[in-house]
Order: structure tokens, then sequence, then C-alpha cells
């Protein structure tokens, strides 16, 4: 009677630890992203973050990703969750730029900052603070879910050199770089969503494309529909993605699933940033090793580059100051300055 009775409370046990194991998450969030699924984007940056919430937390909080167009098309992310379509999504600012340029300072432009001073602006020296503060505007909370390498600057049918062979380059990009290249070199930039950038550039319907990281790139296949890589990627030195949420959904949270969300989230751009420097070694390396020629810049056209970067993101800024909006001018001087800092300083350091 005795073991028969010890049997029945074991059972009930592992009963309900078996409850407890399928039990629903105290918070679950979709969380559509601008990249499909398998997409090295969306590995690295958004499913690593879901395992690293559900870590941290415990199973209380499941982060639900889906790959672009599951939900929502790759370019409305930003929208879906301001109008309530999702609870929260993954996305890049670069998409934002056209509707305020000041997202191009944390997209990541040409002639800014390069991934190691990049994170430390942001999480040391208030970077972080003033993403949130650009997108309280529209009501939303902001993480940092997600940090880049340098990328190549051009996958193509034809080589690039110098400034006469961007002049009517028909070429698939976004952000500042589209401004850039259309304004200062008179090429021809398209928008597309990443998932139709290989197909575009396989027919030839345009003659350059550029998306992302070296790593990021070869399972997209660029390096088999066009002959060059260019290199290095002036055009995007980092790059920043962000989970966004609207500030109520945020705001119900309780303060210590707060803390540890956001704890994953910083893990998961430090891990990422990681990733992609330690891939992004291997990639190149089968890069030089295959059909590809690499066509690498000459240092006064990377600085010519850079300084028409930098003079599109100054002249947008004094623009909106003087219509009487004073955030990107003030964001910028700060950037400014801590970039400044970081490369008269940080010379004592030594770089391989």
């Amino acid at each position: 009677m005795k073991s028969k009775l010890g049997a029945s409370r074991i059972a009930g046990l592992f009963l309900l630890c078996g409850m407890a194991s399928v039990q629903a998450a105290d918070i679950s969030w979709r969380v559509p992203t601008s990249v499909p699924e398998g997409s090295p984007f969306y590995q690295n940056f958004l499913e690593r973050f879901a395992k690293n919430v559900k870590l941290m937390t415990g199973d209380r909080v499941e982060i639900q990703p889906f790959g672009a167009g599951v939900i929502v098309p790759a370019l409305k992310v930003f929208e879906a969750v301001e109008t309530g379509v999702v609870e929260a999504g993954h996305s890049t600012s670069s998409y934002l730029v056209n509707q305020d340029p000041a997202n191009a300072i944390f997209a990541g432009y040409p002639g800014g900052m390069g991934p190691d001073a990049y994170r430390v602006w942001l999480y040391e020296g208030g970077g972080k603070e003033k993403l949130q503060e650009l997108r309280s505007k529209n009501g939303l909370k902001t993480m940092i879910v997600g940090l880049g390498s340098t990328e190549v600057l051009a996958h193509s049918n034809t080589p690039i050199r110098n400034a006469e062979d961007l002049k009517g380059l028909k070429y698939r990009t976004s952000g500042a770089w589209a401004d850039v290249m259309k304004d200062y070199f008179g090429a021809v930039p398209t928008v597309v969503p990443p998932g139709d950038t290989y197909t575009l550039l396989q027919r030839k319907g345009v003659d350059a494309v550029e998306w992302a990281t070296p790593s990021s790139n070869t399972p997209e296949g660029f390096h088999q529909a066009a002959k060059y890589i260019v290199v290095p990627g002036v055009h995007q030195p980092t790059f920043m993605w962000e989970v966004v949420l609207k500030q109520d959904t945020w705001d119900k949270v309780p303060a210590d699933l707060q803390k540890l969300i956001e704890a994953a989230a910083e893990l998961t751009t430090h891990q990422s940033l990681d990733y992609f420097y330690n891939a992004d070694i291997k990639a190149m390396e089968k890069y030089r090793q295959g059909r590809n020629e690499i066509i690498t810049l000459d240092p006064a056209f990377i600085k010519q580059l850079a300084q028409a970067g930098n003079d599109w993101v100054h002249k947008k800024a004094e623009a909106q100051a003087q219509s009487g909006n004073d955030y990107m001018k003030n964001l910028l001087t700060d950037y400014d300055g801590f970039l400044s800092r970081w490369r008269s300083e940080s010379n004592y350091l030594i770089r391989d």
C-alpha cells in the first residue's frame, strides 16, 4: 500500500513538472523582422535574442520570431508596431531615413564610426539614450538588438574603382548611401526588400548591390551572380538593428522582467558583433579563393566617399535645425565629439 502511495506521489510530481514545462509564458510577443527566415541577420540577431530572453527570464517571456513577409512586409515593421498589428518588431533605422534623416546616424552612414567606437558610444557614451529619445517621438520603446561589422561596398557586374565608375551605376542600396550615391556621384539607387536583392542582381536589373557583411552576403549568393566584390564598406562602417514596441506595451511588463529583457538585448548585441567578426574573416578567405575579383578601394577614393557622406549628414542636420528641429544637429554634435575623441585618444591601443 505504501509503495503504491509513493508511486502515486512521484507520478503526480512528474505530471506537475510536465505541466509547468508546457505552461504558457507570462508574456509572449510576435516579432517580425525585415529579413527572411534563414538569413544570418534573422539567426544572429532575432533568434539569438529569443533564446537569450528565454534563458534570462526562465521562460516567463517568449519572443516569437517571424521572417519578412510572414506577418508584415519587410519595410513596414516599424509601422506595424505603431499601428498595433504586432506587439514588437525588429528592423533597422536605415528604412526610416526618408521619414527622418536623424535615423541615418543610428543606421550607420559613410564617414561615420566603425563597429568598436560605435559600440562604446551607444553603451557608454549616451548613444542608446539618444536613440530612445528619437523613438519616443512615436511612442515607442526601443532596444538595440544586433550590431554588425563593416559591410561589403558592392557585389557588382562592373568594376568600381573611382568616382567615374559610379556615374549612371544602377545600384541597389538604401538609407543615407542612396542619397549620397545619387546627389554626389550620379548613381541611380534602387531600394528593394532584402529578399528581392539576389534576383535583381542575377537578372541584371541593377549593376551592383550592397546588402551586408561578407558572411551575411555569402548565403545570399551575390558572389555567384556578380564577378566583382568591392571593399571596404565605407558606406556602412557598422550598423545597428533594434527591437521596438509601444511604450504602453513595455510599461505593462513587470520591472524585474524589463531588466532581464534589456540584459538579453545587450548580450545579443555583443555576441552578434563577435560572431560577425569571426564569420566575416572566413567568408573573405573563401571569396579570395573563388572566381571573384576583390577590388580594394584606393585610400584617396575612400576619403572622397567618406567626405561626401559627412557632408550629406551635416547638411541634413542643418536643414532640420533651420526648420526648428534641433534634434539631429544636437545628436550629430555629440556623435562627432565622441568620434573625434576616439580617434585622437585611442592611439594607445594595439589594433591588429
